[in-house]
């Protein structure tokens, strides 16, 4: 069982309009609802994958039950989240049909009190040792009210419990979370520069390694993955640039990393299969989901090569 935290989940809404034009008013063509968050993302694909899925989190109010309805509609997907007395945040996506450009806005979660964060913590605990646990994915933003330094506390745990755990978030809790030396860092090339400084991703997957992450995996948009990782370095790109909606690609790859890791494949499938994930959901219809054969004949396609050397 691979589990999924996500501190800040969303009932995220798609709105399909002809086309964006600010100041103006649109009719909406299409909506979509469903349950989301980057660790929830991640474990709709992991389920799609063929894992089970353990997700956790916060979810409260009217938002955090329409979400967790949904979340039960998931095959492969079991709801641990822990209740608040906030409401979920919900996310809106407005995706313009003719440019194919997308418009996020992002709520910015209910205020998570520390008898809230205290129980979750225990909550956490339990499922992080428990038997059959294989991994974690600590994903996304810090509701309000939760430390900063909340992902550095949630490693540590996890590797008490001898589970190793992917780290995927930015800003101050990424450079924290860093220093409690995760398994895997899987920042995009923004967030590594924030952390590092450097604009140069070869040296900054390094700086990154240095500062605790035994690996680092970065997302480099269209250009695919770069990593650095204790058994060498490889670039990953898609065959091709693919057009359409990037929402949700990020996740796709920390799922395609870490259901590699579950399945103790060598660092370049892992990096194949998380690559063809991300091209496969930017070209799928609905953000945030992917098209089997699109990813099949994609995986057949990704170009792995050697790039950065191991040693830092």
């Amino acid at each position: 069982m691979i589990l999924t935290v996500t501190l800040n989940a969303a009932l995220d809404l798609t709105y399909r309009v002809p086309a964006l034009t600010p100041h103006t008013s649109h009719r909406v063509t299409e909506v979509t609802e469903r349950p989301g968050g980057k660790g929830v993302n991640v474990a709709r694909v992991l389920a799609a994958l063929g894992h089970d899925v353990t997700v956790t989190g916060f979810a409260g109010g009217d938002t955090g039950r329409a979400l967790r309805e949904r979340l039960a509609a998931e095959p492969r997907v079991t709801d641990a989240f822990a209740p608040v007395a906030g409401a979920t945040r919900r996310t809106l996506a407005v995706v313009d049909a003719a440019s194919g450009d997308t418009t996020q806005l992002n709520e910015p979660g209910p205020t998570v009190t520390p008898a809230e964060w205290a129980a979750f913590l225990d909550s956490y605990e339990e499922l992080a040792h428990r038997a059959g646990t294989t991994a974690v994915a600590l994903c996304g933003s810090l509701p309000p009210g939760v430390p900063v330094g909340a992902y550095a506390l949630l490693i540590r745990t996890a590797r008490a419990a001898r589970v190793p755990v992917l780290l995927d978030t930015s800003g101050e809790p990424l450079r924290r979370g860093v220093a409690a030396r995760p398994d895997i860092v899987k920042p995009n090339a923004d967030e590594l520069a924030e952390l590092t400084g450097s604009h140069e991703p070869a040296r900054a997957t390094r700086d990154a390694r240095r500062r605790g992450a035994h690996a680092v995996v970065a997302s480099l948009g269209a250009d695919g993955l770069l990593a650095l990782t204790p058994d060498g370095g490889w670039r990953a790109r898609p065959p091709k640039r693919v057009r359409g909606n990037p929402t949700g690609a990020g996740d796709s790859a920390v799922a395609g990393l870490l259901s590699g890791l579950a399945e103790g494949l060598p660092w370049p499938e892992r990096l194949a299969r998380a690559v063809a994930l991300s091209a496969a959901t930017v070209a799928a219809p609905v953000a945030g989901e992917f098209d089997p054969t699109t990813y099949e004949d994609l995986l057949a396609r990704v170009a792995v090569t050697e790039a950065v050397p191991a040693s830092t």
